[in-house]
């Protein structure tokens, strides 16, 4: 019986001291990633940051988000990694290339059937980061977003990409 108790604690004392050890480890690589070189004083410091951030705002996450699948959210970060890059260019295109009256500015609104608050919050996240597209607002019901596009001469095309880009892909990630 005390195998079982002595296991408890070591779980309680590390979900205690590490309550989101992924963003533990993020915030870590991340650290050394900024001070563009490698140090035991960088990782220290690191670690440090990775131990204590989480910690503080432990209390602003009552639960971790579920994930489903987490080599799907790694896939589709790849995704959101390429679209960034390919948006930039094509956003550069367009305005080095391209008279403003030329553009096809509009507001679209992007109907979802998302219903986790992690999920929602993902898609308008890749939504602003990608150049291009700004999510601005969610309806009230949680079911649309109200989105901006730079350059979209189809509103109707734009949400179909944006829904089987993104919203799609996300609906096997999050419950």
């Amino acid at each position: 019986m005390g195998g079982k108790t002595e296991a408890l604690d070591k779980r309680t004392f590390v979900q205690r001291w590490l309550p989101h050890p992924m963003l533990t480890l993020l915030l870590i690589v991340l650290w050394i990633l900024l001070l563009n070189a490698f140090s035991v004083g960088g990782l220290l410091m690191g670690a440090v940051l990775g131990i204590v951030i989480p910690r503080v705002t432990s209390t602003f996450w009552p639960e971790r988000p579920p994930i489903r699948a987490y080599g799907k959210a790694f896939v589709y970060m790849g995704l959101v990694l390429w679209d960034v890059v390919v948006a930039n260019l094509h956003v550069t295109r367009l305005i080095l290339f391209r008279r403003t009256d030329q553009l096809h500015v509009r507001w679209v609104t992007l109907p979802i059937e998302l219903r986790s608050p992690e999920a929602i919050t993902v898609l308008a996240g890749t939504i602003t980061m990608t150049p291009g597209t700004v999510s601005c607002d969610l309806s009230a019901d949680g079911r649309s977003l109200l989105v901006h596009c730079l350059d979209a001469p189809d509103a109707e095309e734009a949400v179909r990409q944006m829904k089987e880009r993104y919203e799609a892909r996300l609906m096997e990630i999050f419950p």
